[in-house]
Order: structure tokens, then C-alpha cells, then sequence
């Protein structure tokens, strides 16, 4: 498994709410994502900073979501005028308070 931090900057003037607006509008598309395991919207206000935190079960779905010139990459150009940052962390283990259960990548 691996861990994605994404990060942007938000457009000057861009008020919370549209930026919630934007992250809920969108939030229906990585319904079923092949790869994704979960993603967690980001924000925050005071540095102007949204993202997501996403977990993969590999590298290679992520990099084919993240890839240079694809529809997520150019939705976070459209709505933000900006391309976003992403640090990849290997994820050895998740503990799942929700499920129940600790999940181990290996």
C-alpha cells in the first residue's frame, strides 16, 4: 500500500465554502476508483492549502490518477490554477479504528 499527500495552493480570494462546494462536488468521482482505498479531502484556510490524503494499494494506480496531463491533474489546473505537489509514502500498516482491524501491506 502506499500514501499520497496532495497539496495546492488556493486561488487568493477563494472563500472556504467554495472550496468545500468543490471538494463535495467532486467527491462522487473516486467512488469505485480502481486502486483507491480511501481519500480524505483537505483544507486549510489560514495558508490557503487544500489536498487530499489518498490510499492506494500501489504505486501504479496512483501514478495512473496523477499522471502529467490526465482529468485529474487538469481538474485541479481548472479549479485552482495551479498543479498540484505530491509526496508518496510507502504504507506498511493502516489501524482502521472504523473497521476494526489493522491491515498490514505485507
Amino acid at each position: 500500500m502506499i500514501t499520497a499527500l496532495v497539496q495546492f495552493k488556493v486561488k487568493d480570494g477563494t472563500t472556504r465554502d467554495e472550496v468545500f462546494t468543490n471538494m463535495k462536488n467532486v467527491a462522487p468521482k473516486f467512488e469505485g476508483m480502481a486502486g483507491l482505498i480511501r481519500k480524505n479531502f483537505l483544507f486549510d484556510g489560514e495558508r490557503g492549502v487544500g489536498g487530499g490524503v489518498y490510499t492506494w494499494e500501489n504505486r501504479e494506480a496512483a501514478e495512473k490518477v496523477y499522471a502529467e496531463g490526465g482529468p485529474w491533474r487538469e481538474a485541479i489546473r481548472n479549479l485552482y490554477g495551479v498543479d498540484p505537489e505530491i509526496t508518496i509514502f510507502e504504507t506498511p500498516v493502516i489501524v482502521d479504528n472504523e473497521q476494526g482491524e489493522i491491515k498490514s501491506a505485507a
